[in-house]
């Protein structure tokens, strides 16, 4: 096949399989691309050789899809692809509705159950969505066990302003009313707009460990503010997150150009406090190339006690270049404190449509 006829499904698929081998996930490859082909809506025809009708929030490129590996001590890898459904002619709306379609082709096709999406639907899918998205989907592929997906949502999809309340009503909704006000005084205490929420996410399946997400970002944070941002979640150390935020970045903040990104974790019996939290590093911003990104990210997975190989492994496989060459291939690096599943998560890039050069040039002796 000529470069030229290259889908950006089918540039998706090529790297999906390939990362899916590398970590011993090989088995599930084809029904893993059939999903992804599903799931990137009428806009995953669009020829790579062109320039993207749609600059999705995915990646800093513009690419609709990032792929990420979760791992955690003693158990196998997990890979998961965030995407962006768009439409043939992408618009706010466009992607809104071919999301819309997407997500319920694949409850037909998959069995998906689409009952706590659509307790919030009205909320987060309104006739005329503002924001750089209104519907992100994630797949997750796991050992031994049938595909996952999750929705994102937009908070921010009726104006920035609204963000709080479409949270706090969403969360009421799905029984964890109480909890709005844990995030709020941990999450949200700094004021002037420098905390605010980004997605909100929810497991579409009917298990015990379904999950119900949601995802701040912190403009010019610390560490420190990390550590208290943590402690509202149950259980959860702020001093390891205080660890994680210089060991991943090479200082304590504050962090001025990209912000952190916290999440809280919510699951069935959750009333009024969440059970997990993760903190979200936006490595690229903070290192030189990602010769210096890898680095960090080893030392992160050799303080938390996680074999290496799997995300060396990870890395060979999505990467078209040498890491010296770039910066962003590894876009975020993510501490996973408390329940259901602790760990570390490293979040690669797919630069389908450009990388960006290094911040300094590397000297070779």
């Amino acid at each position: 096949m000529n470069s030229t006829d290259v889908s950006i499904r089918d540039f998706g698929s090529r790297q999906l399989h390939a990362l899916l081998h590398s970590v011993h996930l090989g088995d599930l490859a084809n029904n893993s691309i059939e999903l992804l082909c599903e799931s990137l809506g009428p806009g995953g025809f669009r020829p790579l050789s062109t320039v993207p009708a749609w600059t999705s929030g995915v990646a800093d490129d513009g690419t609709p899809f990032e792929f990420s590996t979760a791992f955690a001590e003693g158990q196998p890898t997990t890979v998961r692809v965030l995407l962006e459904p768009t439409a043939a002619d992408p618009s706010p709306m466009g992607n809104m509705d071919a999301a819309v379609d997407v997500l319920e082709a694949l409850s037909r096709r998959h069995h998906l159950p689409l009952d706590r999406f659509e307790a919030v639907r009205d909320l987060f899918l309104p006739s005329d969505p503002q924001g750089h998205f209104s519907l992100w989907l994630s797949l997750v592929f796991r050992k031994d066990a049938p595909p996952a997906v999750k929705v994102y949502l937009n908070p921010e999809v009726r104006g920035e302003a609204e963000a709080p309340l479409l949270v706090s009503e969403g969360l009421a909704r799905l029984g964890y009313g109480a909890g709005h006000a844990t995030i709020v005084e941990h999450a949200r205490r700094r004021g002037d707009g420098l905390d605010h929420y980004s997605f909100f996410a929810l497991d579409l399946n009917d298990s015990p460990s379904a999950r119900v997400k949601v995802y701040l970002s912190h403009r010019d944070a610390t560490a420190d503010d990390a550590a208290r941002a943590a402690v509202g979640a149950r259980g959860v150390s702020g001093d390891s997150v205080r660890d994680f935020c210089v060991m991943s970045s090479g200082g304590a903040g504050p962090y001025t150009e990209r912000p952190l990104v916290s999440s809280y974790t919510f699951l069935p019996g959750d009333v009024d406090r969440p059970r997990g939290y993760s903190l979200y590093m936006p490595v690229r911003t903070y290192v030189n190339d990602d010769v210096e990104a890898r680095e960090r990210v080893l030392a992160v997975l050799d303080h938390h006690r996680m074999d290496p190989a799997p995300f060396e492994n990870a890395l060979a496989a999505v990467s078209r270049r040498p890491l010296a060459d770039g910066v962003g291939l590894i876009a975020h690096v993510s501490l996973r404190a408390g329940v259901p599943r602790p760990g570390v998560t490293v979040y690669l890039s797919s630069e389908a449509y450009a990388k960006a050069s290094p911040r300094v040039a590397t000297l070779v002796s």
